[in-house]
């Protein structure tokens, strides 16, 4: 089955979901839509065994219940707690840990970036060794240059008026950074960081900070490549949120408690000049999670949402979102 919007407004999805709920924790007295986009659906259930939620990703998604088993073997402690799961179907059932920090307003401040930039690291940390047991997809720095000119050139030839289409301007800006694009490949490449996960959107909606720390939630856009990407979105938003510049030493902060758990690996001086460059990579991997859902969402979802991998490409053409680098051009 194609799980799409379309699938998921039917009686028949709504049998199905609430089955595989009450074979996990009973029979629930409520079921509630918490949220339908065409990327995926999340429900909330309260049950005899108390609150959880259920969800189900777009096909180009559809890893997230099976990646999550494999992450609750190897680091528990780091992601909110998986009550059921069906990878076949992509059904995840997560366990209530109280509210995401996007949900309460001041709560994010410098220091809690810090706690979120340094888990995030721990985790790709304990899960680099069995990378290769994770069926992701994998965006690795020296693929980087044929990615971006592959996506230049399959978004540019989209017709006019179809809203994927990559402006043409833009597109020639894009083709005349590929030497540049090369050029962070070779640094980011040459720390011979492993190849880990990269949660790949790590902000305030998908944490919740417990007691004994930071959980993390919402894996559809993971994918596997070399750590240091795995920044990008959590500066991005600590800037935005917080607004900082792109050189106030706070995002330096914030960053080097994550380059620290890889300190040992690779010297922290070597890990701070390739962070701005592996920060420009890190952009692909939301170019490509977009991709993924773009490619079943239907004609009005594309009207809506079908610019985003093409509007994420030419983020491509904007600084890193901390340090400097070199000009543009």
């Amino acid at each position: 089955m194609t799980w799409t919007s379309a699938v998921w407004a039917t009686d028949e999805f709504r049998a199905e979901l609430r089955a595989f709920v009450a074979a996990a924790v009973g029979e629930p007295f409520r079921m509630e839509l918490v949220a339908q986009r065409p990327w995926s659906t999340v429900w909330r259930v309260d049950a005899a065994r108390g609150t959880s939620y259920v969800k189900q990703n777009c096909p180009g998604q559809a890893h997230e219940a099976r990646l999550m088993t494999e992450l609750a073997r190897l680091a528990p402690s780091y992601l909110v707690p998986v009550v059921a799961a069906d990878p076949d179907h992509d059904l995840l059932l997560t366990g209530d840990v109280g509210a995401p920090l996007a949900e309460r307003p001041g709560a994010v401040d410098v220091a809690t970036w810090c706690r979120i930039a340094r888990s995030g690291a721990e985790l790709q940390r304990l899960v680099a060794p069995y990378a290769d047991r994770l069926a992701l997809t994998r965006l690795l720095p020296a693929d980087a240059t044929t990615y971006v000119a592959d996506a230049v050139g399959r978004l540019g030839a989209l017709p006019p008026g179809d809203p994927r289409r990559l402006d043409p301007g833009v597109a020639r800006r894009l083709e005349d950074l590929l030497p540049l694009v090369e050029r962070w490949s070779d640094e980011v490449d040459e720390l011979d960081l492993p190849i880990t996960l990269l949660h790949n959107d790590l902000h305030p909606p998908n944490v919740v900070l417990t007691d004994t720390g930071p959980r993390f939630l919402d894996f559809a856009d993971a994918l596997l490549g070399e750590p240091l990407g795995g920044l990008t979105v959590p500066l991005t938003v600590a800037r935005r949120d917080l607004g900082l510049r792109i050189d106030d030493p706070q995002l330096w902060r914030i960053a080097d408690t994550a380059l620290e758990v890889w300190s040992d690996v690779v010297p922290l001086p070597a890990l701070r000049r390739a962070l701005p460059a592996a920060l420009q990579l890190g952009r692909l991997a939301k170019v490509e999670a977009w991709r993924r859902c773009v490619a079943t969402m239907t004609p009005p979802e594309r009207e809506q949402y079908g610019a985003a991998p093409a509007d994420r490409l030419a983020r491509l053409l904007e600084c890193a979102p901390v340090g400097a680098l070199a000009p543009l051009g």
